[in-house]
């Protein structure tokens, strides 16, 4: 059996250099100019996650955009801007907008 300390990989201290990191294929950033603009929408950072995260997933698994959509978007950047149009948002407990 191998030795498990031969499978611990050091993390970098500071001003080390750093190795950019590519994003996996098929995968996109989002756009930080979208974060912006949703989160002026939904300034509460806990639910905007909430919510892209829950939209990311209903888009993977095939429920159509609610925005025009091109190649280049992600589904987090077609979430953030079905946020920022007001097309998706979070109901109160109420169960108003």
């Amino acid at each position: 059996m191998s030795d498990p300390s031969s499978k611990i990989v050091a993390f970098p201290g500071p001003g080390a250099p750093t190795v950019p990191v590519r994003p996996a294929k098929g995968s996109h950033d989002m756009r930080s100019e979208l974060v912006e603009k949703a989160s002026e929408v939904i300034p509460d950072v806990p639910t905007l996650i909430n919510l892209v995260s829950a939209r990311v997933r209903q888009l993977n698994l095939g429920r159509p955009a609610l925005v025009r959509a091109d190649h280049r978007m992600g589904a987090a950047d077609i979430a953030l801007t079905e946020i920022i149009e007001g097309k998706i948002g979070v109901r109160n407990e109420e169960g108003e907008d």
